[in-house]
């Protein structure tokens, strides 16, 4: 039986040495989620800001949804897009399944509903305080939004990083629509998943160490924004 620290050593030269297979899944992982968290922005922030300007009937019904979504189980994420995206399914003609886009969909949906929410909580937050300023100068709801979302994009953007880092440790759903194919669809987290399952425990490490210092990173940057921003305020 090989001795724990030699796969450690063997993780270690990998990193060192830049090996080719690792930079292909750590670009491809970094592509998909970064692409998943942009996409989640565009639809969940507004829809955050949304629901938190106006009020409507079944509102608080939204709201509820929208928190609860915030912790879909990402295989039944995975399994809905997988079944969306097959041959048989309304978007099977485009093709899409076992791609880097089908990961790309199913992340944004998994974090779309956490952007949303919290955009939604700091927004209204926010509107508690500005609401008198702008039901005097009769300023629309779009422009309401703009401006509370540029006046509270600090938050935002911790929140962004959340989102990001959400996607980046996801396995299940990409597993089930990316299929894991070497060189095409394989992410950190797959690969972590196959290569410990086959032994190959120095590359399953060597990924582990760089999701590791990701989600680590993403969460420094958080705070870091987060501080700047309350001695930016002050």
């Amino acid at each position: 039986m090989r001795a724990p620290f030699l796969d450690f050593a063997s993780a270690i030269q990998l990193l060192i040495n830049g090996d080719a297979t690792l930079g292909a899944i750590v670009k491809l992982s970094l592509l998909v989620t970064l692409s998943a968290t942009a996409l989640a922005a565009l639809i969940g922030m507004p829809l955050g800001a949304l629901v938190a300007l106006t009020r409507f009937k079944g509102r608080s019904a939204v709201i509820v949804i929208l928190n609860g979504l915030m912790g879909l189980p990402p295989v039944v994420v995975g399994l809905l897009v997988f079944l969306t995206l097959s041959r048989s399914g309304p978007l099977g003609t485009l093709g899409l399944l076992f791609t880097p886009t089908a990961m790309v969909a199913a992340q944004a949906i998994l974090i779309t509903p956490i952007i949303a929410a919290l955009s939604r909580q700091v927004i209204e937050d926010l509107w508690t305080e500005y609401e008198p300023e702008f039901a005097a100068l009769h300023i629309g709801t779009r422009q309401r939004i703009t401006a509370l979302l540029w006046d509270s994009r600090f938050s935002l953007i911790t929140i962004l990083l959340a989102g990001f880092g959400r996607a980046a440790a996801e396995v299940g759903a990409v597993m089930i629509v990316g299929g894991n194919i070497d060189g095409f669809t394989r992410v950190m987290t797959t690969s972590i998943a196959l290569e410990t399952s086959k032994g190959n425990l120095p590359l399953a490490l060597s990924l582990g160490m760089i999701l590791i210092a990701i989600i680590m990173i993403v969460n420094a940057l958080a705070w870091s924004v987060r501080q700047w921003a309350e001695r930016h305020a002050g």
